[in-house]
């Protein structure tokens, strides 16, 4: 008859997983615990959040991943768990960040009527962000007259009705999804080092 580990006896069998290894429910109360926090930080109601983004976000994977080992008793957890609960992290915690920051603009523009402002900032950034282009675009070699055109065509696209709503919204999915990846990062780092095998009792 095999002999049984004493440390198994004590510690009871481990929660019953699913077959990707991972009990999801414990790993789902931890993900949402660190994101609903992690979401804030990173939207715009926070004055120093947005600077510190990808800072919040790979901490709070990895604190989720480590709260998950802890409350799940995980003797040990493959870096794809880490990166996995780390997604499921990262995916509450960006759209979090987006509801947020769309929730704040449509209440600056017709609740605290600031749209004339909003408007006026868009029309600088476009401004900017052309001319930094057209710049990099002839000093590569392309002719001033064919970049200024096509400059000019953009930029009557970006400042129409559809261009102002459509490419911020771009520009929050883009951020969303770069959230998600350190998420990701922050899970598989966890994983590795924090969430530590533990000894069985012999």
């Amino acid at each position: 008859m095999p002999a049984l580990e004493l440390g198994t006896l004590a510690e009871g069998p481990e929660p019953v997983s699913g077959t990707s290894g991972i009990a999801w429910r414990p790993a789902l109360s931890a993900a949402l615990l660190l994101a609903l926090p992690t979401g804030v930080l990173c939207s715009e109601l926070s004055s120093i959040g947005q600077s510190l983004a990808l800072v919040w976000m790979v901490g709070a994977a990895a604190w989720a991943v480590s709260l998950y080992g802890k409350s799940a008793r995980k003797r040990s957890m493959t870096t794809g768990a880490g990166a996995r609960i780390g997604f499921i992290t990262g995916l509450f915690a960006s759209w979090l960040t987006l509801s947020v920051n769309g929730i704040t603009i449509w209440a600056q523009r017709f609740i605290f009527h600031h749209g004339g402002q909003i408007d006026s900032d868009w029309v600088q950034e476009v401004d900017r962000t052309l001319q930094l282009s057209q710049q990099t675009l002839v000093q590569l070699g392309m002719a001033t007259a064919m970049v200024a055109q096509s400059n000019q065509l953009l930029r009557s696209r970006m400042l129409s009705a559809e261009g102002r709503a459509g490419y911020p919204f771009f520009n929050f999915l883009t951020n969303a999804g770069i959230l998600m990846l350190f998420a990701i990062l922050g899970g598989a780092v966890s994983a590795r080092f924090l969430v530590q095998p533990r000894r069985s009792n012999l």
